[in-house]
């Protein structure tokens, strides 16, 4: 099959997400664990979402999705629209139609998101079934040639293996076969390549880059690792306790990164030109959202701010055309940055906590 020509200028959007805001109930109260998030994506568009663990990706997936579990969660505010249509106001009915066949969500886990008591072969043609109506004979074979596009040896064989039977790296195949079954238009990949050595992580990304050229597929990428998606997205989103805090194309972000927490995760990405020198850490840990302040919530942790950072939370700002930040001092970081590390640029003067 050949590749599918890429969106032309002025389509509409496969996804569009404005102004999403996802809570959950908390001793404390409702804590937002995404706040105000807005993006789009197109047909044969690939989205790189980063951040450290706990910063709002997974929940933002979990919400196009509509998986996130209520109680405690619930969306509060902001539009989904899926081809035009409202996600958010859909029926449970209407959801599992779209679920693994026109969106579908590969699940970072795939020996929890596998039934360890059913073959493969039971839950591979159960989602065709599902939503395409054919018959047993010819779910299995089309589970039989998915499995042999995504590498898996002897596929008609291993139909019949267990969840178990197969490594890390083959069951996290399994799972990109099913839901490539049905040929969805958006593929969420939440952290696709977690606990997989680097090689295969290697593998499994090449294999969702070129069945997305096959299918023209729109693709998020959810990672904590600038440098996953530095070959995959076309662009990036940056997140921070349920924050936007840049948003990018990649070619820009990797270029100009205009606020310190980007620059912060860029410069903990190991270096082939740097072999020897010590990978640099971002002090602290991220904030409990519970006691999230009025400020910035990157200002404990950043060398560049100051007392207003502490008191009013930055709004999203244009750097350039399509390039976001969300920063009091994006031209000082910006200007520290220049051909320098996050920490060089802050010893130098531009910046220090206050």
């Amino acid at each position: 099959m050949g590749a599918i020509a890429p969106t032309m200028p002025g389509e509409a959007p496969l996804l569009e997400v404005k102004d999403l805001v996802v809570q959950f109930k908390t001793d404390n109260g409702w804590v937002n664990a995404v706040d105000g998030l807005s993006y789009t994506l197109r047909r044969g568009e690939t989205l790189g979402v980063v951040g450290e663990s706990g910063s709002g990706k997974s929940v933002t997936n979990l919400a196009v999705m509509r998986l996130i579990p209520t109680p405690p969660g619930r969306i509060r505010a902001g539009t989904i629209r899926f081809k035009g249509e409202d996600i958010v106001t859909a029926s449970d009915a209407r959801m599992r139609k779209l679920r693994g066949n026109q969106i579908a969500m590969i699940f970072q886990d795939p020996m929890t998101s596998l039934n360890p008591y059913l073959k493969i072969s039971a839950q591979l043609v159960e989602v065709v079934r599902l939503h395409q109506g054919k018959s047993k004979a010819e779910a299995r074979q089309l589970a039989v040639q998915m499995l042999e596009r995504v590498g898996i040896p002897g596929a008609a064989q291993r139909m019949d293996d267990y969840p178990h039977q197969f490594s890390g790296g083959m069951r996290q195949r399994v799972m990109i076969a099913m839901m490539l079954l049905n040929k969805p238009e958006v593929l969420i990949a939440d952290e696709p390549t977690t606990a997989l050595d680097v090689t295969i992580q290697a593998q499994i990304l090449d294999l969702i880059k070129d069945l997305q050229g096959e299918l023209g597929m729109a693709v998020t990428l959810i990672t904590h690792d600038l440098g996953v998606v530095a070959g995959m997205a076309d662009r990036v989103i940056v997140m921070y306790a349920g924050l936007v805090m840049e948003q990018a194309d990649a070619a820009d972000l990797y270029r100009d990164p205009s606020h310190p927490y980007t620059i912060g995760l860029l410069d903990s990405i190991p270096r082939v030109d740097r072999p020897s020198e010590r990978l640099y850490s971002i002090p602290g840990r991220p904030p409990e959202l519970s006691g999230r302040s009025e400020g910035c919530p990157f200002a404990p942790r950043c060398a560049f701010a100051q007392a207003v950072c502490r008191t009013t939370l930055p709004p999203l700002i244009a750097v350039t055309p399509g390039h976001l930040s969300r920063c009091h001092f994006i031209a000082e970081v910006r200007a520290a940055h220049a051909g320098k590390r996050i920490v060089e640029g802050a010893r130098a003067g531009q910046g220090g906590l206050a």
